[in-house]
């Protein structure tokens, strides 16, 4: 881990549209088919969960979550391509697992490329488990597609 974050505290702020050029030069760095501003803006004005993790000025990463009848839906988690294998993805997955308790619900649902070994892996270590396939559900480079892994969560009642 960079010796300057160490030093700093992590902590989690509520995305907001000031932040969107931070947010989408991650987005941009870590995802060949990264989202748009706009999908990041249809979310933040839908009132969904979306927290940015950082250490001092710097953005670590973010997700993005949707609040669902009896679950829910992540749907964007990146770490900056520059902090990634250093943890932050399961704290980011911690804080939605905390977050999801604390909304009474107790399902966490995603989808992953089927490519994306190292976000399954990442997801499985979480306790997330594969229960189904979408085909063709990601654009893929040359115009095709990629199938996704679903993949859900069951957490214990507290």
């Amino acid at each position: 881990m960079n010796a300057m974050l160490q030093a700093l505290e992590a902590r989690f702020e509520p995305m907001t549209e000031a932040a969107l050029d931070a947010v989408l030069a991650v987005e941009q760095r870590a995802y060949a088919h990264a989202w748009q501003r706009r999908n990041f803006m249809d979310c933040l004005e839908s009132g969904y969960q979306a927290q940015m993790l950082l250490a001092g000025d710097t953005l670590l990463g973010y997700f993005v979550a949707m609040k669902g009848f009896e679950e829910v839906h992540l749907l964007n988690i990146a770490v900056a391509p520059e902090y990634q294998r250093q943890g932050w993805a399961q704290v980011m997955l911690d804080a939605l697992t905390l977050w999801t308790r604390g909304q009474g619900l107790q399902w966490v649902w995603l989808e992953a490329r089927t490519g994306n070994t190292r976000a399954i892996h990442v997801y499985k270590a979480h306790g997330f488990r594969t229960v189904g396939k979408r085909k063709q559900y990601y654009p893929a480079p040359g115009g095709l597609r990629e199938d996704a892994l679903v993949m859900s969560l069951k957490l214990l009642p507290v």
